[in-house]
């Protein structure tokens, strides 16, 4: 909790000084399942310019020429961009979809045949080369108890224990 506070003071003085770049992922373990469910919001300017730099072409997320094309853009950038390892095992991640909301696009992910998680390693370098200020929030949700890591440029990989 005292993380969450901590985060707000930061973001309300970066809001204040200067742009700032910011994503935040949800993964949260479904026991049942035995998978991760993983939501990430970015938003879709900074995706747009981070997608466009990555594949040296104009990317228009409202008015997309060819969907397809975009859809393919999105898949292979998160994918590359986000790697978690779990008691010690690579999670394969599938990429799902994503969705615009107002200003932001929310991707879906997926990891199957997972372990309940008491190790989390966590590579998450969405958009840092694009904009060095860039930060990745991450919660990770066992059951209902969240841990949180923030990453970015000097630090893009992270550990959790439960």
């Amino acid at each position: 909790m005292l993380q969450y506070y901590i985060f707000t003071l930061i973001l309300g003085w970066k809001v204040l000084l200067h742009p700032f770049y910011i994503s935040l992922t949800e993964i949260r373990y479904n026991d049942a399942e035995k998978t991760i469910e993983i939501a990430q919001k970015i938003f879709w300017d900074d995706l747009e310019r981070g997608l466009g730099e990555t594949n040296k072409t104009k990317v228009d997320f409202l008015n997309p020429n060819s969907p397809e094309k975009l859809e393919k853009m999105i898949r292979e950038y998160v994918l590359k961009h986000n790697q978690i390892t779990i008691n010690g095992k690579n999670v394969s991640l599938n990429y799902l979809g994503y969705e615009i909301e107002e200003d932001a696009t929310w991707i879906y992910i997926e990891g199957t045949n997972v372990e309940v998680p008491k190790s989390v390693e966590i590579i998450n370098t969405i958009l840092i080369e694009t904009f060095g200020e860039q930060q990745n929030i991450i919660n990770f949700y066992v059951e209902k108890k969240p841990k949180s890591l923030i990453l970015y440029k000097d630090k893009t990989f992270g550990e959790i224990s439960f």
